[in-house]
């Protein structure tokens, strides 16, 4: 999988969670831009980006996160080679 590939899943996501299909996604893209993005589906966010990848992120990692595109990384860093 490809960080192109991930972007994808990670939209789509994105887009699912917020029940939104509106939302445009990009690397670039942060919380404070989605407009229903608050801590409670934050959370329920990164579950689903764990179950759709198969991966767990430390608290740690997440802290660091500024951007879609870094989650994207951070996703692909912990996908099995």
């Amino acid at each position: 999988m490809n960080k192109n590939e991930v972007m994808a899943e990670l939209s789509q996501t994105i887009k699912t969670v917020f029940d939104n299909e509106s939302i445009s996604v990009s690397e670039k893209t942060t919380a404070e831009e989605v407009d229903e993005w608050d801590s409670l589906t934050h959370l329920e966010l990164i579950d689903q980006i764990e179950k759709k990848f198969k991966v767990k992120f430390a608290l740690g990692e997440l802290m660091k996160l500024q951007n879609v595109g870094q989650m994207a990384d951070l996703v692909l860093k912990k996908l099995p080679r």
